[in-house]
């Protein structure tokens, strides 16, 4: 498998995972996490496992499972460490434990190294039984609710380590902390080259005109993508250009508020025939690869992230990317060079149009994107670097051999 990406990611990451793998061959690998499909978390992993079992490492993959309540009680979690204020009860962390407690239950924990990715599989450390364990914080907790955060740092301190996609977003810890930016699958459909008559099938099955400018977000139905806030910036480039606005995005079992947000999207909108509003079932990945590629300019206006993995899925495929200056996103654009960082609707309907207004700009703009994101956000990268953590946790404190 992996040999597929010669030519295509960097020769000195290819060679790295192939001697990182047969130092790790057959040793157990496990990732838990809150989904097995929609997000960023669940699309990385579901090409990440299969390529280290091909290389000859005993990887599994496991998420765990929750109530309507715990799930609602997650997405507080997660708003708070991002800043918002929330209420949570200890009626509700006790719960949140529960939940993990029973899944311990039924899961096999046994693995040489464990990834818990987020907080709501993050309790599962108190069960630990033998090997490396590391928590994989994929938000932004640079700014957290304090009350939350300390009860998601109890647990964190029984970890061996953790690992964050930006500097920006940790926090002091006492155990080794590791950055690690996520990063796009060249060869996953959603990703992979397209032929025109594969994007003109996309375009119309989802009645999209094919002459006319396209603006495009996907991303979930989350206030903090800011859909609205897309809605307004292009009825400001409307009055200057014709297009269209497509907002696509999936649903995922562990956000609540999807369908809430989604309403006040379709509220927004109002009977303007054309905004296009896509709630595309999971595994759409062609569909989606197809919408970036008829794209003229992609949008990802996000007011907080993570780190906003459609920004270097589009960069890929060479286009120009507005998007908001937050999170992991100017980890990804180079502002004025693989894309324009905005900070508010106006900004945004602003460099819109500059795009649209300037072809010879836009295609040297998606040419610079698509090789920094080669060099810097595929997952062969993102596989030497999960597996040089492991080493380097491994083998702390004793003399390291060299690769």
């Amino acid at each position: 498998m992996i040999d597929q990406y010669t030519g295509i990611a960097p020769q000195g990451d290819l060679i790295l995972v192939k001697k990182l793998c047969n130092i790790f061959r057959d040793k157990k690998f496990l990732h838990v996490n809150s989904t097995l499909a929609g997000g960023g978390v669940a699309e990385i992993l579901v090409r990440m496992v299969p390529f280290l079992k091909d290389l000859g490492i005993d990887v599994r993959w496991e998420a765990i499972e929750g109530d309507g309540d715990f799930f609602d009680m997650t997405k507080k979690v997660h708003n708070a460490l991002q800043g918002d204020t929330e209420i949570i009860t200890d009626a509700m962390w006790q719960h949140h434990y529960d939940i993990n407690k029973k899944n311990a239950s039924t899961m096999n924990l046994e693995a040489d190294a464990v990834i818990i990715h987020d907080p709501q599989p993050v309790p599962l450390v108190e069960y630990r039984k033998e090997g490396i364990w590391i928590w994989r914080c994929h938000i932004d907790i640079s700014n957290p609710m304090p009350q939350v955060y300390n009860n998601v740092e109890r647990y964190c301190r029984l970890y061996d380590a953790s690992i964050f996609s930006v500097s920006k977003f940790a926090k002091p810890m006492d155990m080794d902390e590791f950055i690690i930016p996520p990063s796009i699958d060249p060869l996953a459909d959603k990703n992979r080259d397209l032929t025109a008559e594969e994007v003109a099938e996309t375009l119309a099955k989802f009645e999209l005109p094919a002459d006319r400018k396209m603006i495009l977000q996907v991303s979930r139905f989350d206030r903090f993508k800011d859909p609205v806030g897309v809605i307004e910036a292009y009825r400001n480039v409307k009055k200057y250009n014709d297009c269209i606005l497509v907002l696509a995005g999936s649903p995922a079992t562990d956000d609540p508020e999807a369908d809430i947000v989604l309403e006040e999207v379709k509220e927004a909108a109002g009977t303007d025939p054309d905004i296009h509003i896509l709630m595309l079932p999971p595994f759409s990945n062609k569909d989606i690869n197809a919408l970036q590629r008829a794209a003229t300019v992609v949008v990802q206006k996000s007011l907080k992230e993570g780190f906003g993995l459609t920004v270097s899925e589009a960069m890929w495929k060479g286009k120009p990317v507005v998007a908001g200056a937050v999170g992991g996103i100017p980890l990804q654009i180079e502002h004025g060079v693989t894309g324009f960082l905005v900070h508010s609707v106006h900004g945004a309907a602003f460099r819109i149009r500059q795009i649209f207004n300037n072809p010879e700009m836009a295609r040297r703009m998606g040419e610079e994107a698509k090789e920094y994101v080669r060099n810097n956000f595929l997952i062969t990268r993102h596989i030497r670097d999960y597996l040089g953590v492991w080493y380097s946790v491994q083998n702390k404190g004793r003399h390291i051999l060299e690769l």
